[in-house]
């Protein structure tokens, strides 16, 4: 996959396949319902396509995928009856539609949206930002030049959450005094999928693309880059360092890992754990985030947050909803009120702090934010 030939056949599969008020934005989609096209019509794609759908006013009437039976399959899911179907990217980038999500493998990213960038097109992009440095700097070198009309959301939901926010409103106010140490924590069991044959050619390593680190970042980059993504929300910005441990105990296929853990060094005497990995059994999801102070701790996670004010005394508050409804909705409105944001640093940022954890691991030592983007 790495060399120049194996280059081509990957770029010929793919070709045959914080709020800032800006300028009202151009075109129709501040008047009418915005239209919207899918990039990469797997499970994912199709998941927050559907949940744009049935949440807001937006349609998606466009799918872009190499593969008929995905595409078939995400019209039954999002409930699609005659969208407009491409297998080039470029062509569904040439036609009319106002936003394109992007949810293709990760290590396609970086080309599909910089695509998107010149093509004028809304972005809401499913998380990593890549799989490695290189493309996490050709995301931010795009986002950075991109028309500051256009609105670029990465699907880290969380930051969009209810629930989430009024956290971080707490955390803001000084409730629970300065933040000494964070937490984050991703367990879950592994696949309930049989594992996937040993891949003979190109195309079929990037149809298997999910458990190969060169394609999908490893774990932590494409899984625990949700709670890392908090981390750095609620401490601020990135850590300058990071050490860790992790390997395979369990998983036979590829080379990802499936379990991690790696202690980020924030800076000023703070610093994050976080504990991820895909050993527990079926029955078994843990995921939150907590935030230690000198005067209380809050908890965040998708389905609640809790602040914890003494030893008996817990505050909980439950969501009301998926925290993904709330980042689709939030993206459409800013279309159709010509009130952008442009988050794609700050999305590759916390894929690259993912990057820092990884490398802590391969290398068995610290490594700092420097030494990484240097590599």
């Amino acid at each position: 996959m790495k060399d120049q030939a194996s280059a081509m056949t990957r770029r010929q599969l793919v070709q045959a396949a914080s709020l800032v008020p800006f300028a009202t934005v151009a075109g129709s989609a501040a008047n009418s319902a915005v239209t919207v096209g899918l990039f990469g019509s797997g499970k994912r794609g199709s998941t927050v396509s559907r949940l744009l759908v049935q949440n807001t006013n937006a349609r998606v009437v466009a799918l872009c995928d190499l593969y008929d039976e995905q595409i078939e399959r995400a019209k039954e899911k999002i409930g699609l009856k005659d969208p407009k179907i491409y297998k080039d990217y470029h062509d569904l980038l040439a036609s009319d539609v106002d936003a394109v999500i992007i949810a293709t493998p990760a290590f396609l990213h970086p080309e599909h949206f910089e695509a998107a960038i010149k093509s004028g097109k809304h972005i809401y992009i499913e998380k990593p930002a890549a799989p490695d440095v290189a493309g996490c700097k050709r995301i931010m070198r795009a986002a950075d030049a991109a028309d500051r009309k256009i609105n670029i959301t990465f699907g880290f939901q969380r930051r969009y959450g209810q629930v989430y926010h009024k956290a971080k409103q707490l955390v803001d106010s000084g409730a629970i005094g300065p933040i000494r140490h964070g937490h984050a924590h991703f367990v879950k069991s592994g696949s309930l999928r049989p594992p996937t044959p040993r891949p003979v050619t190109d195309e079929e390593k990037i149809q298997s693309w999910y458990p190969w680190r060169d394609l999908s970042g490893d774990l932590i980059v494409e899984n625990n880059v949700h709670v890392i993504d908090v981390l750095n929300w609620f401490l601020g910005g990135h850590p300058i360092s990071a050490i860790g441990s992790g390997g395979r105990t369990v998983r036979k296929d590829g080379d990802v890992r499936d379990h991690n853990h790696v202690s980020y060094d924030y800076g000023d005497g703070v610093d994050a754990l976080l504990l991820g990995g895909t050993l527990a059994p079926r029955f078994h999801r843990e995921v939150y985030e907590r935030f230690m102070g000198s005067k209380g701790i809050v908890e965040t996670a998708s389905e609640y947050w809790k602040h914890y004010r003494d030893r008996d005394d817990v505050l909980v508050e439950k969501s009301t909803r998926n925290v993904a409804i709330d980042a689709v909705e939030q993206f459409v409105k800013r279309i159709a009120e010509g009130k952008p944001e442009n988050v794609g640093v700050r999305g590759a940022e916390s894929t690259l702090t993912a990057i820092l954890g990884r490398m802590a691991m391969d290398h068995r030592r610290e490594v700092t934010w420097d030494e990484m983007m240097k590599s």
